[in-house]
């Protein structure tokens, strides 16, 4: 199956090196580009891609807005794209923003294009990707993750308690329960749904099941938040 690819970003050359990387492999294919981040939004809509590469500085609609308008505004039918950023600064304050926004992950402009096409291939499969550049200091730095630590690792028995978002209410609050916390360790090592599933021997609705409850229960709001909350507590 070839992967649908948007690309958005406001310098002509940066879109024309992205569309030649990616229409280069066999299973990729840009669709569309966008100049700005309203455009990014309105294409996305029309087009429909499964990934959208976007620049995160862009003149009216930021990136980071672009990003936030499709993936909480989308209307479906089907799921709203994985969103990828890139961009030329390997800056926190970007990354937070982007993962706060929704999206699937953050890769550096100066990415080789292998490195690229396999980012592209794993955000169309809800996988998280992040700039290896950049993953440790944003693990050191977070700051919109809840500050609970899982006690004991990936052996723990039993229920692990978990904080909800801030402001929850007493029913909000929950476990994790052992298979939970199996799900949650190999989400942070990157892997999708269906390789999680094929790990542990259970079915891949189970597992998206899952996710979503450790997603609630933490109070983060995608897989990558989920992944830098277990490297931050040393799960992964």
């Amino acid at each position: 199956m070839t992967v649908r690819v948007l690309v958005a970003d406001d310098q002509e050359m940066v879109r024309t090196a992205l569309r030649m990387v990616i229409d280069r492999r066999e299973d990729l294919s840009v669709v569309g580009e966008s100049a700005d981040g309203e455009q990014a939004v309105a294409h996305a809509l029309e087009l429909r891609p499964d990934v959208v590469l976007m620049d995160v500085r862009m003149p009216g609609v930021t990136g980071v807005e672009a990003t936030r308008r499709i993936v909480t505004g989308w209307p479906g039918p089907g799921a709203a794209p994985r969103v990828l950023v890139l961009t030329t600064f390997d800056l926190d304050e970007y990354v937070h923003a982007a993962l706060r926004a929704g999206a699937t992950g953050f890769l550096l402009k100066n990415s080789p294009p292998d490195q690229l096409a396999r980012a592209v291939r794993a955000a169309a499969d809800g996988e998280a990707v992040l700039a290896p550049s950049v993953t440790r200091r944003l693990i050191d730095t977070v700051t919109s993750l809840p500050a609970a630590l899982l006690p004991g690792g990936p052996d723990h028995s039993g229920p692990v308690p978990a904080l909800a978002r801030p402001g929850a209410g007493p029913d909000e609050r929950g476990t994790l329960t052992e298979r939970e916390l199996q799900v949650l360790v190999l989400l942070a090592r990157g892997m999708s749904n269906a390789r999680i599933a094929t790990a542990l021997g259970v079915s891949e609705a189970n597992v998206k099941s899952r996710v979503n409850r450790i997603l609630t229960r933490l109070g983060l709001e995608n897989r990558v938040q989920a992944a830098l909350f277990a490297h931050s507590q040393g799960l992964a």
